[in-house]
């Protein structure tokens, strides 16, 4: 019997692109066979999240696109996406950071596993920006 083939599929803007992003998506990865990073457009982030990045989303498209856990990139433009999203591309496990815990549950009625990954606690863009800021640089 033939092994189905599980597509996963997780968001985010991955600006400044760290470890910890690295460590989210190896284990998104491993849920499933084909990864797709729905990354949150440079209007997304202004308008929606009130972020602003270093990287534009052409930058950041670049630099996910390399990592080899990554099987797609595609523009993550409204919140309400997701639902779309995961029909469109036929998603089985949809996986984000545990800091969204219980958010995305709606997405189990379509059939789609939710998964609430833990975050690296010591890494995060937001520590990145604020030590840079202050002039220093992360403790090792």
């Amino acid at each position: 019997m033939a092994k189905e083939f599980k597509r996963v599929i997780t968001y985010g803007t991955f600006d400044l692109l760290h470890y910890g992003h690295i460590s989210l998506l190896k284990r998104a990865k491993e849920l499933g066979d084909y990864l797709i990073v729905a990354l949150s457009t440079d209007e997304f982030n202004s308008k929606m999240k009130n972020k602003y990045c270093y990287f534009n989303y052409e930058q950041r498209k670049n630099l996910l696109q390399a990592i080899r856990y990554v099987d797609l990139v595609i523009p993550e433009e409204t919140w309400e996406q997701k639902n779309t999203d995961v029909k469109e591309f036929k998603i089985d496990t949809f996986v984000i950071g545990d800091d969204w815990k219980g958010k995305f549950d709606f997405l189990m009625e379509q059939g789609v596993e939710v998964v609430y990954l833990p975050r690296t606690p010591e890494i995060s863009t937001t520590q990145i920006k604020s030590e840079l800021k202050n002039g220093g640089c992360l403790k090792l």
